[in-house]
């Protein structure tokens, strides 16, 4: 892969489009080479203060729960130790150990993720990670569910935990649509057990629906669309009918699908795309 840091404009994105005059969930203008993103403008709607903490990066929601009450955060000047105080970014001022803190503007973008990256800030293997492929300033950001390590295609990240949820938790079905590439010939008659499913390891596996491509004596190519995502839940649905995955791409999530943008690089969801995933936002 060619080496993007080095002639990164934020003004542009990943796919080579020219970013309008907005972004969606970031509001920015078009940027001049060299420059960073605007400055978060903080919502006006009341939220959790443990909420506001987490998504200023201060540490995970559970954690900052321990920091409220070991009593180093005040608003407007009052310690506050209770758990689910509700604060206005707008208008409430915020210090952490008498430093003030700024909510984080939310931050919407699509990643084609290539092979060989894995979905996590950090890794303790020294593998590839999937926030070097965006710009420095968004390397906060977290993915919304994963892709395997050997696994590539759409995949989005965000710091919106609501967005997160809606997206990834089973109780919202989000579909999601794969290409898979199998070994051998996939015969029609396997198509209805992928939509019937499997027990493996405990756990029922199944496709919402299941698409025949194209197949030959060598390989074949199924499109299989899921409304969850259990742990490697394709890989295994496949193996369990004694077939082997070779290559796995997400195409789609919701109806936003991964077009046109190459291998490794990044966009920016517009605003009719974040409504349509999440109408309420």
């Amino acid at each position: 892969m060619e080496d993007w840091r080095s002639r990164h404009r934020p003004s542009q994105n990943q796919a080579g489009n020219v970013i309008g005059k907005r972004i969606a969930g970031v509001g920015m203008k078009n940027l001049s080479p060299g420059r960073s993103p605007p400055k978060p403008r903080s919502p006006g709607l009341p939220v959790r203060l443990q909420k506001f903490l987490a998504e200023a990066g201060v540490a995970s929601r559970r954690a900052c729960e321990q920091i409220i009450l070991a009593g180093r955060v005040a608003v407007n000047g009052e310690i506050i130790r209770r758990l689910g105080t509700k604060v206005r970014p707008s208008e409430d001022r915020v210090t952490l150990d008498g430093q003030p803190l700024k909510g984080r503007r939310k931050l919407y973008v699509a990643v084609n993720k290539p092979r060989g990256y894995v979905c996590t800030r950090r890794d303790v293997h020294a593998r590839r990670i999937i926030t070097e492929l965006v710009p420095a300033e968004w390397r906060h950001l977290y993915s919304v569910g994963r892709l395997d390590q050997e696994s590539e295609g759409l995949i989005f990240l965000t710091n919106d935990g609501q967005f997160s949820l809606r997206l990834t938790h089973p109780r919202y079905g989000a579909r999601k649509t794969y290409e898979v590439t199998v070994e051998g010939k996939v015969a029609p008659p396997v198509l209805p057990r992928l939509t019937a499913g499997v027990s493996d390891g405990g756990e029922h596996l199944k496709a919402e629906k299941a698409r025949l491509l194209r197949a030959n004596n060598t390989q074949s190519v199924v499109e299989l669309e899921l409304a969850e995502g259990k742990h490697r839940e394709i890989r295994r649905l496949f193996a369990a009918l004694g077939l082997e995955v070779s290559r796995l791409r997400r195409i789609q999530i919701g109806p936003i699908r991964l077009g046109e943008l190459p291998v490794g690089k990044w966009r920016a969801l517009t605003e009719p795309e974040i409504k349509s995933l999440l109408p309420d936002i």
